[in-house]
């Protein structure tokens, strides 16, 4: 899969995918229909039609079936299987040079999975707004609950790096929505992001944030 539009298509493919083209509101409604769909043991939903330009994906992780799709393996169990059978084989000790020869197409296999750093611009960067021109009311950023505070972005990817080491980090920290370009965001003390944010403040630095939201399962 190469993005999320992939894996809808997966989804669809698979009967584990409902398409709802009828207005549904990003303030509550969503988020009401959605839990009780998930509580039920029930399908991913695409709401198509919103306050904003962009269609909504819900539940789409809420089954193992689906959790298993987006992770190429048939069930959850195979999946554990094999991380044991991997786990195994690297602390096994390796008595002859013939074992560490063995070693090398695992740890080829292992290498791909790190991260890697890629030059150009990303599809996420086709469209670039900045300046008094942003403006989050454009995303169909979801109002879960009566009494939240606001619309919260529950699952960004926020990257962060420590000024000291240059150590990265990416954490899930729940972000309200201010203001048209401003969010706060919800980290405790004993977080990664918390302390990379005291380092700079001690530097009297500002400290830069990139923000992913929408993390797919592409690979």
């Amino acid at each position: 899969m190469r993005n999320i539009e992939d894996f809808i298509e997966l989804l669809e493919q698979n009967g584990e995918l409902v398409r709802i083209k009828h207005f549904v509101s990003i303030d509550k409604e969503i988020a009401e229909i959605n839990d009780r769909v998930v509580k039920s043991g029930g399908k991913a939903l695409l709401f198509e039609n919103n306050e904003s330009k962009f269609p909504v994906l819900v539940n789409m992780f809420g089954s193992e079936k689906r959790i298993a799709m987006a992770l190429r393996v048939d069930s959850l169990g195979e999946l554990t299987q094999k991380i044991d059978v991997l786990f195994k084989t690297l602390t096994t000790p390796k008595k002859t040079f013939l074992d560490k020869l063995k070693m090398l197409p695992i740890m080829g296999n292992v290498a791909k999975w790190l991260p890697k750093n890629s030059s150009g611009r990303g599809e996420c960067q086709e469209v670039v707004i900045q300046g008094d021109d942003v403006d989050l009311g454009l995303l169909p950023i979801l109002t879960s609950a009566p009494f939240d505070a606001g619309a919260f972005v529950t699952l960004p990817l926020v990257n962060t790096v420590d000024p000291e080491t240059g150590q990265r980090n990416i954490g899930m920290y729940r972000m309200q929505v201010m203001s048209k370009n401003t969010t706060g965001m919800h980290w405790h003390k004993h977080k990664t992001g918390e302390r990379h944010y005291q380092k700079y403040k001690k530097q009297g630095e500002r400290m830069p944030v990139a923000v992913c939201i929408g993390g797919d399962p592409a690979y």
